[in-house]
């Protein structure tokens, strides 16, 4: 089963409304989620490639690139849950996880379920929401992982009415 209906979802998904590289976050995180997403990412098979400005290194412990000075490059992991599709995370804070994704990847179905698969795998490690939100408008997420119902959800009103329930198939 499916979280989220193409058809259902597809304006969230439309780069030129949206944004091309919308807001994924996991809010109200500490070091220990971080490690979590680290170790998941490890164990999950998804490519990868973690870097520090042009220096590509092994992935890290979460403390020590948390801790790292603040005036360094900042560092960036790149993960590919499947080709073609990428999540750039960026160690801002400790205190929230964020990454983005590029909407021009994630058209269809097919890729619409590899998000949702993504989201939920993070969600389900951390027992945390996974929120996305409009490019450079945080606070207004429109799909995301819900850790009650155990999966991703739309969250927003399509444009120009109430939205009621979340369909899946």
């Amino acid at each position: 089963m499916n979280d989220l209906l193409w058809d259902d979802v597809k304006d969230l998904f439309d780069p030129h409304v949206m944004g091309a590289l919308p807001d994924l976050r996991v809010p109200d995180t500490s070091p220990r989620d971080w490690q979590a997403l680290l170790d998941l990412v490890r164990e999950s098979g998804w490519g990868h490639r973690y870097s520090e400005g042009s220096t590509v290194l092994p992935l890290p412990r979460a403390r020590d690139v948390l801790t790292r000075p603040s005036d360094g490059e900042c560092p960036e992991l790149r993960v590919r849950p499947v080709v073609g599709v990428v999540a750039i995370f960026r160690f801002l804070d400790a205190g929230e996880i964020d990454f983005d994704v590029d909407l021009r990847e994630l058209q269809g179905q097919e890729r619409l379920n590899v998000l949702c698969d993504f989201m939920a795998a993070i969600g389900r490690r951390l027992g945390r929401p996974v929120l996305m939100d409009p490019e450079g408008d945080r606070g207004r997420p429109v799909p995301g992982f819900d850790v009650r119902a155990d999966r991703v959800i739309r969250l927003a009103a399509p444009e120009g009415r109430a939205f009621s329930e979340n369909r899946t198939r």
